[in-house]
């Protein structure tokens, strides 16, 4: 399966969205390569490479100008649309991933605490794969500088800023992928 296939049947190529898309999961992508050869993980590379491709294939149907989102949805349903997107497609481990690399993972008491606009349900990621490209994300932004790396230590102030338990989920990442 090649992602830029289904990236391109929902983006413009070359358009400023399309390159923000493809320069942010390239840099997730790489960063998650890079954390399997240092740990030397037992992984499926491939379904990790495909997935950090698709990731955030859902953020065009989300409301963030500053990044070129046009859509009607808040920002943070871009993973569940990311979900439902890749589930069409047929593409349903990928589409979980979608769903479950928002933040560390959130938890049905964080939705319903937050008050977020997603289904009442745990949306943390379970496998390998799915910890990895969550953890790997938090490491570069869609806005600024998309190409370089935040620092660890400001990654875990955002982590803290959603709370402990994000904060804690993140660190179990961290022991995993850091």
């Amino acid at each position: 399966m090649n992602p830029f296939d289904i990236i391109d049947k929902y983006y413009k190529p070359s358009s400023p969205l399309y390159e923000t898309l493809i320069i942010h999961s390239e840099m997730v992508r790489d960063k998650a390569m890079e954390c399997i050869s240092r740990r030397g993980l037992q992984i499926d590379m491939d379904f990790v490479a495909e997935a950090a491709m698709l990731h955030d294939i859902g953020i065009f149907r989300c409301d963030a100008p500053d990044i070129y989102c046009e859509g009607a949805l808040p920002y943070i349903c871009h993973g569940v649309e990311g979900c439902r997107i890749l589930g069409e497609e047929g593409l349903l481990r990928h589409a979980l991933v979608c769903e479950r690399h928002t933040g560390a993972g959130l938890s049905v008491e964080d939705i319903i605490s937050q008050s977020l606009p997603l289904p009442q349900r745990d949306m943390l990621p379970l496998s390998i794969e799915e910890k990895l490209i969550c953890y790997a994300d938090k490491f570069y932004s869609k806005s600024g500088d998309i190409r370089r790396e935040k620092p660890f230590d400001k990654v875990v102030e955002s982590m803290r800023r959603h709370g402990e338990d994000t904060l804690k989920r993140f660190m179990q990442l961290h022991k995993l992928f850091g």
